[in-house]
């Protein structure tokens, strides 16, 4: 079964006053191209995040971010209070001290103090924290790997109709490469008849018909293409990862028969035939650089 590069996942965790997010993405790449945005509690298990999707996601330009929500309460700076009542106090024996007029604005100059609001506890990442976000992960590479694999049947639908409408086009072949070799040698014998003067050996003329139309035979690219054709149906079925590249080696093989065939064809109907079966090839390798 073929899977897309392309896919998208999303998992929302809570734990205590936290929201965890984490969202993935993925787009088509010859390997793995990883680019992450991690929330600064998460960043010491970076290593372990990206083995995991490495693990999972194998190939592809993926992008991946985790951050977090928190409750506005939980967000807000606390005030501390005995310092601020330390600083009053100061400030009260200086003025009673001096003689300097007390403040006007009391709150405005105790909060403007320094360390009064400044956060200072340290958060660390507890097992069960990161239980609760590994979970989340999962989900979101569960998410994209079944988008991936949605995907992957819509790509492997593409395939199977180009590969039969190649398939179809080659048998159309036939009637017309029947034709060709009268042809060929109506031409050659006419050519000669409009020279009276000329002198031949028939049965060396024989030889010679036959010898070149040996060279423009395309028996065994046919039967090369056919036998391509087919284990390109085969490797669409198979399960596991690799059947992209897979496929990719195997439309290489099948433009080359392709090629030839038109390189020996010396008929214009078989000559358009065979672009009609380049164009269908070019499409199976665009679309086949998307598959896993």
């Amino acid at each position: 079964m073929i899977l897309s590069m392309t896919g998208y996942g999303k998992a929302v965790a809570n734990y205590k006053t936290k929201k965890i997010n984490v969202e993935i993405k993925s787009l088509n790449s010859k390997s793995l191209d990883l680019s992450t945005r991690i929330a600064p509690l998460y960043r010491e298990k970076e290593m372990e995040m990206r083995q995991l999707i490495a693990t999972e996601l194998e190939r592809g330009k993926v992008d991946f971010s985790i951050w977090i929500e928190k409750d506005a309460d939980d967000e807000a700076t606390p005030i501390n209070v005995a310092l601020v009542e330390n600083y009053y106090q100061q400030i009260k024996a200086l003025t009673a001290k001096t003689g300097i007029p007390e403040p006007e604005d009391w709150a405005g100059t105790l909060l403007r103090l320094p360390d009064v609001m400044t956060k200072t506890e340290v958060e660390v990442l507890d097992e069960e924290e990161w239980k609760v976000a590994c979970g989340a992960i999962n989900e979101a590479i569960a998410q994209l790997t079944e988008f991936r694999r949605q995907e992957g049947a819509a790509l492997q639908r593409k395939f199977q109709e180009k590969a039969d409408n190649i398939e179809a086009l080659l048998l159309s072949i036939e009637p017309y490469e029947k034709e060709r070799v009268a042809k060929i040698r109506q031409r050659i014998t006419d050519s000669l008849a409009q020279i009276p003067e000329a002198d031949y050996d028939k049965n060396r003329l024989e030889q010679e018909l036959i010898y070149y139309i040996e060279k423009l035979d395309i028996s065994e690219e046919k039967q090369r293409l056919a036998n391509h054709l087919r284990y390109f149906r085969e490797t669409m079925q198979e399960e596991g990862h690799g059947v992209g590249k897979k496929l990719g080696f195997i439309a290489q093989e099948m433009g080359r028969e392709i090629n030839t065939t038109g390189s020996k064809s010396n008929h214009a109907e078989m000559q358009n035939i065979v672009v009609k079966m380049k164009d269908e090839l070019e499409q199976i390798k665009e679309q086949v650089l998307n598959a896993l």
